[in-house]
Order: C-alpha cells, then sequence, then structure tokens
C-alpha cells in the first residue's frame, strides 16, 4: 500500500544525515563547518580555484546565498577571495592550507556518509535510486 509519505522520509534522511557529518566532523574537532558548506568545498577539491558565479551554479544556490556561506569559510579560515587581476568584477574563491588539510576528514565523514546511505544495495540499485531520485529533482 502507498503511503506517500516520501518528503516526509526525505527530509528526515536530510536531518539524520546532516546530524551525523556535524557529529563527524566535531569528532575530528572541526568546528564552524556546516553541511551547507559541503558542496562548496567538494566543489574546490574537485575543480580548484572557482569564480562565485561557477560556485553558485555549480552548487545550484543563488549568489547571495553563497557568499554568505563563503563569508563564514573565509571567517573560519578554510578558504580565501581573489579579484581576478583582468577584471575586478570576478572573484575567485580558493582553498587556503587549512581547506586543503580539512580534505581527508572531508573525505572520510563523505564515505561513512555514503556507507549508511548505500549499505545492502547493489551497483544496480544504487544506480536506480540516484535515477530516481533525479527524476524527482527534474520535477521541480
Amino acid at each position: 500500500m502507498l503511503k506517500k509519505t516520501a518528503v516526509s522520509l526525505i527530509g528526515r534522511i536530510r536531518d539524520s544525515a546532516n546530524r551525523l557529518i556535524i557529529s563527524e566532523l566535531e569528532k575530528h574537532g572541526v568546528e564552524g563547518i556546516v553541511p551547507s558548506h559541503g558542496d562548496i568545498l567538494a566543489c574546490l577539491y574537485q575543480n580548484g580555484p572557482v569564480t562565485m558565479k561557477d560556485l553558485a551554479e555549480y552548487i545550484h544556490r543563488t549568489k547571495p546565498t553563497v557568499t554568505v556561506l563563503v563569508n563564514k569559510l573565509v571567517e573560519l579560515g578554510y578558504v580565501t577571495r581573489e579579484k581576478d587581476a583582468g577584471d575586478n568584477r570576478i572573484t575567485y574563491i580558493n582553498l587556503t592550507e587549512k581547506g586543503v588539510a580539512l580534505q581527508p576528514v572531508f573525505n572520510e565523514v563523505s564515505a561513512r556518509l555514503n556507507a549508511i546511505i548505500y549499505c545492502g544495495l547493489t551497483e544496480t540499485e544504487g544506480e536506480n535510486f540516484e535515477k530516481l531520485l533525479e527524476n524527482i529533482l527534474r520535477r521541480f
């Protein structure tokens, strides 16, 4: 029998995942980083310095939201802002040494989270699970 509780379940999963992320970061002595910083850090680990515009597109957030998140990461010493030498309107976000040093912890927390989410699923089931979620997201 279809319960139609998907949104509630997704919300509860997100809340649980966020609590796990914060708990794992605290175990490693990392304070101030919150789950919403994760997409920014992942982008920088994968791509290196990026513009604020590209960062906003990559993490699917508005520029004002990205500005707030980046401001906090700058304040915590994980990233810097650098103006483009040729165009003052362009700002690059770059990892600091502290931000680079966080990557092993970031990877460990991500691995723990993925182990919980994909536990017991075959490769095909995991792929189908992701496709279902992507299909739902596209409808919005």
